[in-house]
């Protein structure tokens, strides 16, 4: 039997995986295919999910072979169980005093299977290669909504255990049809559809507005075009990939589009900012030194977070690096938000130098003024797709997933329409030069409004 101190470490460790798996909204419950190498951890998280009133639950594990461990192997000490987050904490606390002294014993969670009707039992030293250890489970929930978490617990200390692992929990709309999404992201394939379809309206509309006036057209108004059409062949993947999961359980290769069409939208999106925020191709036809530098740095850190979008997909929470993975990946992406918020901020400042020796004082203030709600806008931008979509999601009930989903691909459709109007191709376009007859009114806009952006 395991004692207190054996769970300790262990358990903060999947607390902390946990909760991260709370703070960020997923669309998990398709088949999962998992492999545990010699892993002597007490609770192993594999995957979490939505139920509905009815579900269910088919659990394949093969390949089982243990090493170390005190003693022999007691299998009835080993096994997977469904636990709901709400219910977790009271379940260590349990464990803390020491009412329990293995997860599998508590009241709060429900046992999908012991290890004991392994068939044929393992050695305790391995499995040979001619034997298979194996077992299926069939789970089903009825009357048992609410959020799952699939662990296994490895109540015998030292012990190390190794198994291949496939997982598909669904939910029964209809006795004759298993949804593999979760219950609250049923409605993602639909919403992703809309937004494609919104996102393609948009671009149709922005490719309309260069071929009118192209006498004001820059190149980056083509480099805009390209990013709003990156954005709905993205989403329009996506629309596909959960569709797919939500019928059969698999994404059938649409995953590999939607990472490459996610990894060319970020890297685009981002250098479109750092562009807009330099003032290329409106205020200047060419970039410094320092500006390509940033570039150069944000495209990398942009590569690495995909890379890392990528690698916490693939192995889910399983994995012993998981938490690392997601720590690396929340980081890259903070460092690429800080660093496209630094060419506006030189922008800005450049501006303001300007605007005290340049005659056109009016003119350039007017530019500092625009660049200030920019950067502004920029930053609630940032702000709300990285911490109040996610802070939203943590704090909804599970059946309102989709909610998040939507709050953030709403700000971004205003972040994309907002910049396109600021910088729309017009002849008297206020980021571009400001004639001479506006320059009284542009001093006369600045008395009113000007204090009121101050850094």
């Amino acid at each position: 039997m395991a004692s207190m101190d054996g769970f300790g470490r262990p358990l903060l460790g999947l607390a902390l995986a946990l909760s991260l798996m709370a703070v960020v909204p997923s669309a998990s419950g398709e088949i999962r295919d998992m492999e545990v190498r010699s892993d002597g951890r007490s609770i192993i998280p594999f995957d979490d999910f939505g139920f509905t009133r009815r579900g269910g639950l088919e659990l394949n594990v093969s390949g089982v072979a243990f090493s170390g461990g005190e003693g022999d192997v007691v299998l009835s000490q080993l096994g997977f169980f469904l636990c709901t987050r709400d219910a977790w904490p009271r379940v260590l606390l349990q464990i803390h005093d020491r009412n329990i002294t293995c997860a599998l014993q508590s009241d709060l969670v429900r046992v999908v299977s012991y290890f004991d009707r392994l068939d044929p039992p393992p050695n305790p030293s391995g499995v040979d290669v001619a034997r298979s250890t194996s077992f299926r489970v069939a789970f089903n929930l009825t009357n048992s909504s609410g959020q799952f978490t699939l662990l296994f617990a490895n109540c015998l200390p030292h012990l190390r255990v190794s198994m291949s692992v496939r997982s598909a929990m669904f939910n029964l709309p209809e006795p004759s049809r298993r949804a593999y999404l979760s219950a609250g992201a049923g409605a993602l394939p639909v919403i992703y559809s809309v937004l494609f379809f919104a996102y393609a309206s948009f671009a149709a509309a922005w490719a309309a507005i260069l071929f009118r006036r192209q006498s004001a057209v820059f190149r980056i108004h083509y480099f805009m075009l390209a990013v709003v059409v990156l954005k709905a062949l993205n989403l329009l993947c996506e629309a596909e990939d959960k569709s797919y999961i939500d019928r059969t359980g698999s994404a059938h290769g649409w995953d590999v589009l939607f990472y490459i069409f996610s990894f060319l939208r970020g890297i685009s999106l981002f250098t479109l900012i750092v562009l807009i925020g330099t003032g290329w191709s409106f205020l200047k036809p060419y970039l410094q030194d320092r500006e390509k530098r940033v570039i150069m740095a944000v495209i990398p850190l942009q590569v690495v977070a995909n890379i890392a979008q990528v690698a916490i997909d693939e192995s889910g929470p399983y994995s012993g690096d998981w938490v690392t993975w997601k720590q690396v990946f929340l980081l890259v992406d903070v460092v690429c938000c800080c660093a496209v918020l630094v060419p506006i901020v030189w922008s800005i400042k450049n501006l303001r130098e300007a605007a005290r020796t340049d005659g056109k004082a009016a003119v350039n203030l007017m530019k500092l003024t625009l660049f200030r709600h920019y950067y502004i806008v920029v930053i609630c931008y940032i702000y709300f797709t990285r911490v109040g979509v996610y802070a939203l999601g943590n704090l909804i009930s599970y059946r309102y997933l989709w909610s998040s989903v939507v709050a953030g691909e709403l700000a971004t459709l205003a972040f994309y329409v907002f910049t396109g109007y600021k910088f729309r191709p017009a002849a008297h376009n206020p980021y571009l030069a400001i004639d001479d007859d506006d320059e009284e009114a542009a001093a006369e806009a600045l008395k009113l409004d000007d204090d009121a952006f101050e850094l």
